[in-house]
Parts: structure tokens; C-alpha cells; sequence
């Protein structure tokens, strides 16, 4: 029987992992997720300043932290999203109309694994069992 990958919680980092859960390996660190964060809101701030940088819209939303990351081990969902699209895996919302998600909607059992978010607090990761054939 193969062994299966898990990290021992450590802090708030749920999305870390849950990714690493995911991709059964120590692939991401809280670095590693911080480093996409800080990109993500490096390209955020050059779209916001093509509306001009003088803009009070511009200045409000630099006043304002991060919402890719914080310090409790918050990640956004962009975040988790960039972080799967390196291993050419999609995020897709249950709740879309992404044929993915409506094949799994009507069957769960089709979807190789679901990741789930309560309240912006935790993330988590049920696998599910693929049939032999």
C-alpha cells in the first residue's frame, strides 16, 4: 500500500496545506505562498495605477493591506488558484458553470478531489476514490 502525504497542521496555514494534501508532497512553504501573494499584488497595483496614480480609487486601495495574504497564514483563493495553475490544475467553483463543475455536482464520486473553504477561515481537501477497472 502506498503511504499517503500529510503535514501536521501548523498554525493557520490551511491552504498550504491543503495544497501540499493535494499534490501529495511538501511542494509549497508559507514562503513559497507569500512570494505568490506579493505578485499578485505587485500586478494588482499596476492595474489600479493605469487608472492614474493621483485617483482617490488608486489611493484608497494602497492605503489598504494585502488581500492576497496575511499575517495569521491567510491566503486568497487567487493565491491557492496560482499556486495549482504551476502544476497545469484548475481552481473551479462548484457553483460555476465550468462542465468540471457540473460533471461533479452530478456525480462527486467523478471529481479527482474537492477542496473546500468555510467562512474564509480553513481550507480542507477530500480525495475521492477512483474505480479500478
Amino acid at each position: 500500500m502506498e503511504a499517503i502525504f500529510h503535514e501536521q497542521q501548523d498554525g493557520s496555514l490551511c491552504a498550504q496545506h491543503c495544497l501540499n494534501s493535494l499534490l501529495q508532497g511538501q511542494f509549497y512553504s508559507a514562503v513559497d505562498l507569500a512570494d505568490m501573494a506579493r505578485e499578485l499584488d505587485t500586478m494588482e497595483q499596476l492595474r489600479m495605477a493605469e487608472m492614474g496614480e493621483d485617483t482617490p480609487e488608486y489611493r484608497q486601495f494602497m492605503a489598504q493591506p494585502s488581500t492576497n495574504m496575511d499575517d495569521s497564514g491567510f491566503f486568497s483563493v487567487q493565491v491557492i488558484s496560482q499556486a495549482l495553475s504551476v502544476w497545469g490544475l484548475d481552481l473551479v467553483p462548484l457553483n460555476s458553470s465550468n462542465p468540471a463543475a457540473v460533471r461533479a455536482k452530478n456525480s462527486p464520486i467523478a471529481a479527482n478531489a474537492d477542496m473546500f473553504n468555510f467562512m474564509s477561515l480553513d481550507f480542507g481537501l477530500k480525495r475521492s476514490k477512483r474505480r479500478q477497472q
